[in-house]
């Protein structure tokens, strides 16, 4: 299991590096149309989608990595069981919050596509399309968050290094 979520974790941040190189492209394509004298209609509207999908895809593999800001300074005042239970209910909110957001992101994109809703754009993008890699990378965000929770729980977790610390 382990090593199946690793690849998820990994999986989630090389498509989150994908979504930053089509952030490149369609930059890159709106330059070249201005350039060349020729339309990239909606352009700006797929590099806004991409935007989107490579922060959200890339959730799971920071939090996996030690890099999302933590405020360390109460618990590095707790020790023994106080350390412990401070950690549970942090990633237990944590997990809680996550699985809101994942649920809600699946939704959205469920009623997009029932509805048929469409950007307003002129390149008419079924909004559902778009949203894929929101709801995605919240899913998986959430599955991260139950992994560290379980992980907490069962003593395997590893605490943030002292350099992680000082990135924070």
């Amino acid at each position: 299991m382990r090593k199946w979520l690793d690849r998820l974790y990994a999986a989630s941040s090389w498509l989150a590096g994908a979504c930053m190189v089509g952030v490149f492209l369609m930059v890159a394509l709106t330059i070249a149309s201005r350039f060349f004298g020729f339309s990239a209609t909606g352009s700006d509207a797929y590099a806004g989608y991409a935007t989107a999908g490579a922060g959200f895809m890339a959730l799971a593999g920071t939090l996996k990595h030690g890099e999302h800001i933590r405020v360390t300074l109460l618990l590095g005042a707790l020790k023994g069981g106080a350390h412990k239970a401070a950690e549970v209910l942090a990633l237990a909110a944590a997990t809680l919050l996550a699985g809101f957001l994942a649920f809600y992101s699946v939704y959205l994109v469920w009623q997009s596509w029932e509805i048929n809703d469409i950007s307003v754009g002129i390149d008419a993008t079924p909004m559902w399309i778009p949203q894929i890699p929101m709801a995605l990378g919240t899913v998986i965000f959430f599955i991260a968050f139950c992994d560290e929770l379980v992980l907490e729980l069962l003593g395997r977790r590893q605490a943030p290094s002292q350099e992680d610390a000082h990135h924070e």
